[in-house]
């Protein structure tokens, strides 16, 4: 690699510091390491950074107070979390929306889903914008055959789908708002409008307008990203007209830092994607993942052979988090990933960021160690900082010798110029091991060494789980990866991670510690051109496609031959977004690797490469179903990083040691060689235990491990397994920790081969299912928290086969149940068990189950959601113990007449969707496989003893945290010493009562929770099983702990739940339940927070909406409003408690059924009044474009939901038919009626209650309970965004 002729300087300028990797004219390297945030001494951070570097390489002065001159310096990269840190913050440019008329709230509703499904305060990241204008338009999708717009005249879109313009846009009539904006000083602009992706006209009209006034940021949504899904795409341009400004504004800053503002340098910005992009090119939308983006090129450019192919993942401890990323050859991309609550849909490399870095805080809460999320930040700072911080990770390594004090800057403590303080961390974890012994009693004390050793492997196991996610759930071998670890932090847990996940080797390479400014050095400049499609991918397309390829081709040359490249240097790859008709899973597929021939596009086979990608994330393709094509991108780059380094000469000298230092490790304190980096040369080996050291990292060498100095100076540790330290059955705190993350990981991975061998729409893409792991009596001990209503359901399934079937359950077999008096909740969720075997155990030793929501198993209507049902029989298939699977043999013929024995029923139907039945019950027995896989491994490691003894714990340390919860309930609210009795009730629309007494003993921390009083069994379908009665009891306790705890057994321990026999809480075998798990679920929780006085009621119910005829069908459930709470108002459109279900996008609702969806706006004031106001309901206007059945099934249509301490109580909902004739009927809240084309259904769903006087009314921001610590972090990435989408199905 040739010097440069002058200097090149690549800056990452992060939140806390800014890295500066220079490279000057005779070839020396410099890096640099500066705070970000420092305006007693700089203005800039990168600015400073070259000034000094300047300085010192030339030998002449370059004054602060002067701009800098650019004579010396070739080109200059930069990273920055500028947009990142304004979009957590909050720190945007003022802005306003303009939105299509009767959808002002559809940025606020989203997706519907509250992000934390546990937090009675539902706290959702506020909008962006300032002010909301309604634009008077409407953009439809044409239908054959519908007369609803009279003789308008298709148009043609961007496409090719033909739409109807319904309302033609007035620029006229927006004049006077837009001015009214101006006068606001608002100056920024989004414009979302409805099925603009298509039809841009209406959104360029408006820009033309908004322009011509004075706005100087106006971000068309049809432009920033041209994709289907209005609520994504709008959030887009939201995020683009909110962050731009911000960028421009430090852009200008730093330009005039530079003599000549900076003109005749390259100045490239790094964008989410990894590629540099022009400066003045550089904008909002595309900024997210800026800073990291360069760490991902880094590691893949330095770390990835291409000889031997072994995939990296990307290890990057930070301060406040971890980012864990995968390169395998190629980028690995999402095209719409959520930060900070915002979803952005653009090209973002899959980096995924978790609350586990060296600032996360350290807590030992009922009897577990806890690491994270908070953080510490920098200021205070961890404790060692000496500014009064909390302990953390960073601490736990210090405390057990692993950071040298002597070898950091002296730049702590309120004056800034202290070394690290050993002796505060010392002393706070003093007092921590202190409060953990009194827990533990005298037998089990730990020192201060076991308990940080302690946290450091509870802080490891929670990094190791996003890891595994990233790789196992996409059928790769975790262990068969290299890990590239980089970062601040990361050099110390490396060894320990990659030992955990099974790695062999770990790669640090040699500017580890400034790696995401080396990585944007080492990058590309791309142009990247997209366009929406709504071709299918048939021969018949392929001429089309080939010609919109190469369009797109011609742009992005045409971009990057402009911004000097010469042809020769730069290369583009074109992708299609493809999926299989009638689902959502589009994968971006490039045809790398796959030539044409003479069945495909010329520019490559393009279905193959689908084939292919599917059939390795998800186990299967769909043979003979149409493959659709969503979006056409070309990727086009242009070569320009840096060359490869030349290789180092060889040293025959011993490396020289610094000196030796005392370090712990499990088993006790070790001697530890010390080495300076920079005294180590290629062909060294340093045998752990070990520190290297230089002026960004440290590097711990562990035991059983060699690290070798490399070719080019990079350092590559060879991991030994290492030696097993054996644990006994009693109980260990850390161990126990370890342990809740290894049962939570089992049903984390069965969930996701469940995902990713499923076939449905409800399992693979809505996640409506739950997978569970049982002990050997059939108590719960993990269930991953997916969907409310199932958490702890499973268990009565389990229990009952265990007594039903006896000796008589062997190895090879699986269970399938759903009948309510087996455990069930209702029908169409089917629970797959199957026992968990261990050699020379007679009985099974751990039972694993998974249930899911199929779309269809028979009954009375379509979807076996009949809201008019009045016995079982109609509802569906029944299985009360059904061997699935017999002596290893799948027993399809059996499971076949079964599934069609309802069509027997007058009236009714055998299932109307087998294939997808029998295909999702094979995906759940596949997934039970995993999880006997996944314990069966576990039991190997560490005996089925020590595993069974540590499930016990585990729902040991549940019942603990509810105990606690419970007496510190009772003594907050009863007499000292003595028994509390609460008690409260509620009613059902049909009058029937729901009737709770609680008597809690505030010595033992138990309570009796007695539903005696509650209404008898009812004609209709609101009976709710025994199952769903205990699942709202355990979600309400979940919920009122306030922290997190394992979700199993333990948590109704301390609990005895009394349930009258015939009543609505537990029926007759026969007794309708499709409402009981909809609506009755809903009720049981307000009748149980009433009795706690946790929060006022919230909508009270999930309003199901069904529609359809022979040729479609669709369900929905839409949020309303939750109740306020002590200290919190209540969140607006949004849905609460037992349910979480995403919406259907507007633009996809109306792309794939005939209906538009007039409005989808909150319904202001039916929250009800107090000092804390209850959350508003939304209304929702949908009108039929064909003759239809629609069916309602809701609630709260009668009473009210309730307030709390003297709030009042929110708006009941109301469902109204307007017949195209103008007649208005209201259909009460259970009916299924015939629509007709013209016809509207408009529904409003229910407030929640208000709480305290509304006398007395608190500051107006939704759903803000308990303030976080803490510097603000968001988690982001596909593991993130599947987890939030788990329980939001």
């Amino acid at each position: 690699m040739a010097p440069p002729a002058r200097f090149q300087f690549a800056i990452d300028r992060g939140g806390t510091f800014t890295d500066v990797f220079a490279r000057g004219p005779r070839g020396r390297v410099r890096a640099l390491k500066l705070l970000s945030e420092d305006p007693e001494h700089y203005r800039d951070a990168p600015t400073e950074g070259i000034r000094r570097i300047l300085q010192q390489e030339c030998g002449t002065p370059f004054p602060q107070d002067q701009p800098l001159d650019t004579s010396h310096i070739e080109w200059i990269r930069m990273g920055t979390t500028v947009a990142t840190n304004a979009l957590l913050e909050r720190k945007g440019e003022r802005l306003a929306l303009l939105i299509t008329r009767g959808f002002r709230d559809l940025l606020h509703v989203g997706t519907q889903a509250r992000p934390k499904i546990f937090d009675l305060a539902v706290s959702v990241p506020e909008v962006l914008y300032e002010v909301v204008v309604e634009v008077d338009e409407r953009v439809v999708l044409h239908q054959e055959g519908c007369q609803l717009f009279g003789n308008s005249q298709p148009v043609t879109g961007l496409t090719g789908d033909s739409l109807v313009v319904q309302r033609p846009l007035d620029p006229d009539a927006l004049r006077g708002p837009l001015e009214e904006l101006l006068a606001k000083g608002i100056r920024s602009l989004a414009v979302v409008l409805l099925h603009s992706y298509a039809w841009p006209d209406h959104e360029r009209q408006v820009g033309t307008l908004a322009r011509a006034l004075g706005f100087q940021q106006v971000s068309l949504s049809s432009e920033v990203m041209p994709m289907v899904r209005a609520v994504p795409r709008g959030y887009t341009a939201c995020a683009d007209a909110y962050l731009t400004p911000c960028i421009g504004r430090y852009l200008e800053g730093f330009r005039a830092g530079f003599a000549s503002q900076l003109q005749g340098v390259p100045v490239l910005f790094m964008r989410s994607d990894g590629g540099l992009t022009p400066m003045d090119a550089f904008s909002g939308s595309r900024a997210i993942l800026s800073g990291p983006a360069g760490g991902v090129v880094g590691y893949a450019v330095t770390t990835y052979r291409q000889e031997d192919g072994q995939p990296v993942i990307g290890f990057d401890m930070g301060g406040t988090s971890t980012d864990v990323s995968r390169y395998a050859g190629e980028y690995e991309h999402v095209f719409e990933a959520t930060t900070a609550g915002i979803s952005i849909q653009a090209p973002q490399l899959d980096i995924n960021t978790v609350a586990a870095g060296g600032g996360s805080q350290l807590f030992f809460r009922s009897g577990l160690f806890v690491v994270g999320p908070e953080s510490a930040g920098a200021h205070p700072g961890p404790a060692c900082y000496r500014k009064g911080g909390p302990l953390t990770v960073t601490d736990a390594n210090l405390c057990l010798g692993r950071l040298l004090p002597e070898y950091f800057p002296c730049i702590f403590g309120p004056r800034e110029d202290q070394p690290l303080s050993r002796d505060a961390t010392l002393q706070a974890f003093w007092g921590l091991a202190a409060d953990i012994n009194a827990f533990l009693g005298p037998s089990s004390a730990l020192s201060v060494e076991e308990v940080a050793m302690g946290f450091i492997q509870v802080a490891n196991e929670a990094m190791c789980r996003p890891i595994r996610a990233l790789t196992q759930a996409r059928g790769h071998d975790t262990s068969r990866h290299v890990l590239a670890c980089f970062g601040g932090a990361g050099g110390q847990h490396a060894c320990a991670i990659a030992r955990t996940l099974g790695m062999c080797r770990v790669f640090i390479h040699k500017y580890s510690g400034i790696l995401s400014a080396y990585g944007l050095a080492l990058a590309d400049v791309v142009h990247e051109a997209q366009e929406p499609c709504a071709l299918p991918y048939t021969p018949q397309a392929y001429a089309r496609l080939d010609e919109r390829v190469a369009a797109l081709q011609q742009e992005c040359v045409r971009a990057l031959v402009a911004q000097g490249f010469a042809r020769a240097q730069i290369s583009t790859e074109a992708f299609l977004h493809l999926r299989y008709e009638r689902t959502d899973c589009a994968l971006m597929c490039s045809a790398k690797g796959h030539p044409a021939t003479p069945a495909s596009c010329r520019t490559g086979d393009f279905g193959a490469s689908f084939a292919a990608r599917y059939l390795q994330e998800f186990g299967f393709t769909i043979p003979g179903r149409a493959v659709l094509v969503d979006d056409i991108r070309v990727r086009g780059t242009a070569a320009s990083g840096l060359g490869r380094e030349e290789p180092a000469s060889a040293s025959r000298a011993a490396p020289r040691m610094g000196k030796v230092t005392r370090c712990y490790f499990e088993g006790g304190y070790q001697d530890t060689r010390v080495y300076r980096l920079e005294d180590l040369s290629w062909g060294h080996s340093i045998p752990g235990p070990s520190i290297l050291i230089d002026q960004n990292s440290t590097i711990l060498v562990e035991p059983g491990c060699t690290a070798v100095v490399t070719r080019l100076g990079d350092i590559c540790i060879t991991v030994e397994s290492g030696v097993v330290h054996p644990i006994g059955p009693q109980v260990d705190p850390i161990q126990l920790s370890i342990f809740s993350h290894r049962f939570m990981s089992i049903a984390e991975q069965m969930g996701r081969v469940l995902q990713r061998t499923a076939i449905s729409t409800n399992i693979k893409e809505r996640l409506d299912f739950s997978c569970a792991l049982f002990g050997p009596e059939g108590g719960l001990v993990s269930n991953a928290p997916h969907i409310p209503v199932h958490l702890g359901a499973m268990q009565e399934t389990v229990q009952f086969q265990i007594r039903h079937l006896g000796s008589d359950l062997r190895k090879g077999d699986v269970i399938l149940s759903n009948h309510p008096c087996a455990g069930g909740s209702h029908l169409p969720d089917l629970t797959v068990i199957t026992p968990v075997f261990w050699p020379g155990e007679p009985r099974p030793v751990f039972f694993v189950a998974s249930r899911g929501h199929h779309a269809d198993i028979g009954g009375i209507t379509p979807g076996s959601m009949p809201p008019h049902s009045h016995s079982l029989r109609e509802e569906g298939a029944v299985f009360i113990s059904f061997k699935l699977v017999k002596d290893g043999v799948f027993q399809e013929e059996e499971v076949t007449k079964a599934l069609m024995a309802p069509g027997q029923v007058p009236g009714s139907s055998g299932t109307r969707n087998l294939h997808d039945n029998l295909s999702d019950l094979r995906a759940q027995v596949a997934a039970n496989q995993k999880g006997i896989h996944l314990v069966n491994e576990l039991i190997g490691h560490y005996g089925l003893e020590v595993v069974q003894a540590y499930m016990a714990h585990i729902q040991a340390n549940a019942e603990v945290a509810v105990q606690d919860m419970l007496r510190d309930f009772a003594r907050g609210r009863g007499e000292p010493g003595r028994p509390l009795l609460v008690e409260a009730e509620d009613f059902m629309d049909d009058g029937s009562p729901i009737c709770l007494k609680v008597a809690v003993d505030p010595q033992e921390g138990k309570a009796v929770f007695d539903f005696t009083g509650s209404g008898h069994e009812v004609h209709g379908n609101c009976n709710a099983p025994r199952a769903i009665t205990l699942s709202a009891l355990i979600y309400c306790l979940r919920c009122m702990v306030g922290q997190d705890v394992p979700l199993n057994q333990g948590c109704l321990a301390p609990v005895r739940t009394i349930i009258p026999k015939g009543s609505i809480l537990d029926p007759s075998l026969d007794a309708a339940v499709v409402g009981g798990n909809v609506l009755t679920s809903q009720r049981v929780v307000d009748v149980i927070f009433r009795a706690f006085g946790a929060c006022a009621a919230s909508q009270g119910c999930m309003n199901n909406v069904t529609f359809g005829n022979d040729r479609v069908s669709y369900y929905e459930t839409v949020a309303g409003g939750s109740g306020a709470g002590p200290g919190w108002h209540g969140r607006s459109g949004v849905h609460t408690h037992m349910t979480n279900t995403r919406i259907t996008d507007p633009e996809i609702l109306e792309k794939r059924y005939p209906v538009v969806l007039r409005c989808f706006e909150l319904a202001r004031g039916t929250g009800g009044a107090g000092q804390f106001r209850g959350g508003s309901g939304v209304r929702r206007e949908l009108q039929f474009r064909e003759e239809m059945v629609l069916s309602v099934l809701s609630e709260r249509r009668a009473f009210r939901p309730y307030g709390l301490q003297g709030g009042e109580s929110g708006s009941p909902g109301l469902n109204l038919l307007i017949r195209r004739d103008g007649r208005t009927l209201n259909l009460g809240g259970k009916t299924s009626v015939a629509v007709f084309p013209g016809d509207i259904f408009r529904l409003q769903t229910p407030g929640g209650g208000g709480f305290g006087p509304p006398t007395e009314p608190a500051p107006a921001t939704e759903g803000q309970g308990t303030p976080s610590r803490g510097r603000p972090f968001a988690e982001r990435g596909s593991v993130w965004d599947y987890r939030l989408a788990q329980e939001t199905a």
